[in-house]
């Protein structure tokens, strides 16, 4: 199988070129990146544990699931790509908003990425992909804010800055 490539845009999520996933994330370079948030009838979010095997964050919680787009494919299309993949379903997704940050992991790779923050409703049960995830959970917004203060170590470190975006964009917009 060949190497993801990730891409590399500027401030202003204009394209500036293409560069295999591991050496965007060794060199810190920022790219396009997306996040998927599939809340339920009880606006619960549903959250996945990392699988085992991956190679940073193993079996840490995070969004629902999330990627990098490829070229000439638009953010829903990857969301809703992604979320098939990882999670066996599809439902339909709504672009929020879109910030910067940077985030490094302890085994030297770091995060610099303009994500997409999408949103989609589902309430059945996910037919997850034990390659990519070890299990999931539906957690009420709330939980999940409190449970990140009481126990950070057991969340991915890009989750715990994407949800912080996500929940103040909850606090002043009605989705």
């Amino acid at each position: 199988m060949r190497e993801e490539k990730v891409i590399l845009v500027d401030t202003n999520d204009e394209a500036i070129g293409l560069m295999e996933k591991i050496a965007a994330h060794e060199q810190a370079l920022l790219h396009r990146a997306f996040s998927v948030f599939i809340l339920n009838d009880k606006n619960e979010i549903m959250l996945q544990q990392r699988a085992a095997l991956k190679y940073h964050s193993p079996l840490l919680w995070t969004n629902t699931c999330c990627s990098h787009q490829r070229p000439g494919e638009s953010n829903i299309v990857a969301g809703k790509r992604r979320l098939m993949e990882e999670m066996g379903f599809v439902t339909d997704l709504k672009e929020l908003f879109h910030f910067i940050y940077k985030a490094p992991f302890d085994n030297g790779l770091t995060e610099h990425e303009l994500d997409h923050v999408m949103i989609g409703r589902y309430n059945e049960e996910p037919i997850i992909n034990k390659d990519e995830v070890e299990d999931w959970k539906w957690m009420k917004i709330e939980d999940i804010k409190e449970d990140m203060i009481n126990n950070p170590t057991l969340y991915t470190v890009w989750f715990k800055i994407i949800f912080d975006e996500f929940y103040h964009y909850l606090e002043n917009h009605k989705i």
